[in-house]
């Protein structure tokens, strides 16, 4: 039985109080899934800059009418203190999930990814330590790895940041890093490398590859590849990432807090191959894509060329072990964004 295996059985046997943010959000709604059917007592911090309502409606529908009595929800701004201070009242466990993703909205409005991803994350760092939380497990990004050239991403050897976006998801490391050695507030940031799964938004400007590639290709849109397709990603599905906030949340090894881990699968995909098994998976059911082939344009401002992950540390203490990898899955997410369209 793995770690996360017997945290699973552990947790319905003594329910606690999380707090998410964002929980609107495609993760955050994610881990309020697995929580609340977790028989846990779940509070929900959100403005819907970025999540939906029908986000949480279809978790709804997902939970039984009692595990949803356990859920309360704020409709707050992490850029408010006041509104984090509220959500952290009797909350046991932190899982920071609100922030403006996004490399491409933070090139177009720094302002507003700063004041929500470094204000915002400070507001929570303060009012969760005043609340005496057990613990604040919060989203980090890989992005964090900058122009490092070294493959595979390990966690103490980043380069320079290529987009304000990755400026504040570093910031946020500091800033929980020096909580920790100011005050004795422990912390843990997970460094998400491109998750993907149901309730993953495919509209709009800032829409990530997966869902927007997939409702492209189900409406008959043209499909657009940044430079010549060999760009590569450590794509992870969003069971993973469920997985490994909950361990980090409930760990109980001191080795393993104030720390930062990859969260991924230790696979590297490109976007050709990606078109590959997206388009493979969508032809049975959309006869119109027989001979649909990508169109190739300019590399995009402040994207890194390659991403893979190193996950050997988040093994090692955290008992992390990845259980869908990209082909898998795909095939448990496909069903929900044909749904969608």
């Amino acid at each position: 039985m793995t770690t996360y295996q017997q945290l699973q059985a552990h947790l319905p046997t003594e329910p606690r109080t999380w707090l998410i943010t964002g929980v609107a959000g495609f993760i955050g709604s994610n881990l309020l899934e697995t929580l609340l059917k977790l028989g846990q007592r779940v509070v929900g911090l959100d403005n819907f800059a970025t999540g939906h309502q029908r986000n949480l409606d279809e978790v709804q529908t997902l939970v039984t009418s009692a595990q949803w009595a356990n859920f309360s929800f704020i409709h707050g701004d992490i850029r408010e203190l006041a509104d984090c201070q509220k959500a952290c009242v009797g909350a046991d466990y932190v899982l920071h999930q609100a922030a403006l993703g996004s490399v491409p909205r933070s090139l177009e409005d720094p302002i507003t990814t700063n004041s929500a991803n470094i204000t915002g994350f400070l507001n929570m760092l303060v009012a969760a330590r005043d609340a005496k939380v057990k613990s604040f497990t919060y989203a980090a990004s890989s992005s964090t790895y900058g122009d490092h050239p070294g493959l595979p991403k390990v966690e103490d050897a980043i380069g320079k940041p290529l987009s304000p976006y990755a400026v504040t998801k570093y910031v946020n490391e500091l800033y929980a890093d020096v909580f920790a050695r100011c005050y004795g507030f422990n912390t843990v940031g997970l460094r998400y490398f491109n998750v993907f799964g149901p309730r993953q938004d495919p509209e709009g400007a800032y829409a990530a590859v997966i869902p927007k590639w997939i409702a492209s290709l189900i409406q008959g849109e043209p499909i657009y590849i940044n430079g010549d397709g060999e760009t590569s990603r450590d794509f992870c599905f969003i069971a993973n990432v469920v997985q490994a906030n909950l361990l980090a949340a409930t760990t109980q090894n001191p080795d393993s807090v104030n720390q930062v881990y990859n969260v991924a699968v230790g696979d590297r995909t490109t976007l050709n191959e990606l078109y590959a098994q997206l388009h493979s998976n969508l032809l049975p059911g959309c006869p119109h894509l027989q001979d649909t082939q990508p169109v190739h344009r300019d590399f995009r401002a402040g994207d890194v060329r390659h991403s893979l992950a190193d996950i050997s540390k988040a093994q090692r203490l955290l008992g992390y072990v990845p259980t869908q990898r990209i082909g898998e899955g795909l095939a448990l997410a496909m069903p929900w964004y044909i749904g969608k369209k």
